[in-house]
């Protein structure tokens, strides 16, 4: 297989190789299945023998644009293949203003709430419903002023950190507890928080109590210094762990015509990968280096290299323009690409106008 840039790879294709490439993309994106010499030589606008056809196909073969998924089986686009399609022959036009209209209202009456995460589950809703496939919103979380901490044990090594900012907004998250942590340490931690913290940021908070440490080594005992650091550091406000939420809309729309449980056990890979915290600061990242929507198909991102799955992305703007997360839709690799990335951006510019 030869790896070209897409200018190299589109001068190496004469007219009747472009349609014939464009013939295998377009049947694999419509239905899924490899297409061989003889359908494709009733689908040709010219008079082509098998033949002729299937030495064109060995050529496109040879530059890695496409392969057989079987011995004397047509032919389906490579990860490569599809890349080179969306990037030369895509088309890609607005969406019709039913549609566009149909976003518009859905979105915005959830914002009409006042809460981000109601209109954040819906602009994901919407992408499923239209998209038929996995509607992804990942937001980061924005840090507030603190009001109150507790700890409350839920088994002997966990325990639920819950944390009340000043604006009303609750967080709850579990964390694993130091070895050996009694009640009375849980308590002794929370109050120790409480009469420190309050009215701060969890990222100042955090550096204070650093300065604090050396001060209060009599106050504390090692174990419920190692939970207070816990307790905060799940929520650090360091760029690098930004915390962030994740909300995944129409899972079910990927199982629909998933019958091999190879194909059933990638998409849980997928899921496993999502859900973690790496997997979503890798899919912000991935929206913080283009302005607009980006596609990644199949091994092109390293998130989704075992799932075999695709993901359009865009990401969406607070009032001072700053990206502060992103929107989009995963699904196998023939998505409709053509419809979906205008779809993916006009939600990404609703959402950011809304949050304005």
């Amino acid at each position: 297989m030869i790896k070209q840039p897409e200018h190299q790879l589109l001068n190496a294709l004469d007219q009747r190789s472009r349609d014939i490439f464009r013939l295998i993309v377009e049947s694999y994106l419509s239905g899924g299945e490899p297409v061989g010499s003889r359908n494709l030589s009733r689908l040709l606008p010219q008079s082509l023998s098998p033949a002729t056809i299937r030495n064109v196909m060995s050529d496109l073969e040879h530059l890695g644009l496409i392969y057989a998924p079987h011995v004397s089986a047509g032919r389906l686009p490579t990860h490569i293949g599809l890349r080179f399609f969306v990037d030369a022959f895509l088309e890609v036009g607005d969406l019709p203003p039913d549609e566009r209209s149909s976003i518009e209202a859905q979105v915005s009456a959830a914002s009409a709430s006042n809460s981000v995460e109601s209109l954040l589950t819906e602009a994901s809703q919407v992408l499923s419903g239209l998209s038929r496939g996995a509607g992804l919103v990942l937001a980061t979380k924005t840090e507030g002023a603190l009001k109150h901490i507790e700890f409350v044990r839920l088994e002997p090594t966990r325990a639920l950190a819950v944390l009340v900012m000043q604006n009303g907004d609750v967080e709850n998250r579990v964390i694993d507890l130091p070895a050996g942590i009694t009640a009375s340490q849980l308590t002794e931690a929370s109050n120790f928080l409480n009469a420190h913290i309050q009215g701060q940021t969890l990222s100042e908070a955090r550096a204070a109590l650093r300065k604090l440490y050396e001060q209060t080594r009599i106050e504390l005992d090692q174990l419920s210094q190692e939970l207070v650091a816990k307790g905060l550091a799940v929520w650090s406000g360091a760029s690098s762990d930004q915390p962030a939420r994740l909300i995944v809309r129409g899972r079910a729309n990927l199982l629909e015509n998933v019958s091999a449980q190879e194909d059933i056990e990638r998409l849980r890979h997928l899921f496993d990968d999502l859900e973690t915290q790496d997997g979503m600061i890798q899919l912000l990242d991935l929206a913080e280096e283009g302005s607009g929507v980006r596609i990644f198909i199949g091994s092109e991102n390293k998130l989704f290299s075992l799932s075999g799955s695709s993901l359009v992305v865009a990401p969406y703007r607070d009032s001072e323009q700053r990206i502060i997360g992103a929107l989009g839709v995963i699904g196998p690799t023939r998505l409709n690409y053509a419809r979906i990335i205008p779809m993916v951006d006009y939600t990404a510019q609703i959402v950011s106008r809304l949050l304005r």
